[in-house]
């Protein structure tokens, strides 16, 4: 059984029509696309229905790609998977995402 996320991690954008808007990283996963099943649905054509993920899995805080067609970026490297540290900016299509951990 994994443990739950620390509280106090949240994801914020900071570009685009969303920007300002926080996200705690509250659950194992989430998945974030512009597809009505993803659980942070954003209406953004460069991203895909089900883009990436974010979550934590007991070690830490991680970004996925899932198989996304534009790819996702953290730091301005693109990623499959990356451990992410407080600070880092995840990049989807033209999304700007920066990250908070506690701690």
């Amino acid at each position: 059984m994994r443990s739950r996320p620390p509280v106090g991690a949240t994801a914020i954008i900071r570009s685009g029509f969303y920007e300002g808007l926080e996200v705690p990283i509250d659950r194992e996963r989430i998945v974030i696309g512009r597809g009505r099943k993803a659980d942070l649905v954003l209406a953004e054509a460069t991203i895909s229905r089900a883009h990436a993920a974010l979550g934590f899995d007991g070690e830490g805080f991680f970004v996925e790609d899932l198989g996304s067609t534009n790819g996702t970026l953290v730091n301005g490297a693109r990623i499959t998977t990356h451990r992410l540290k407080h600070d880092d900016e995840i990049q989807m299509g033209k999304l700007r995402i920066g990250v908070t951990l506690p701690g």
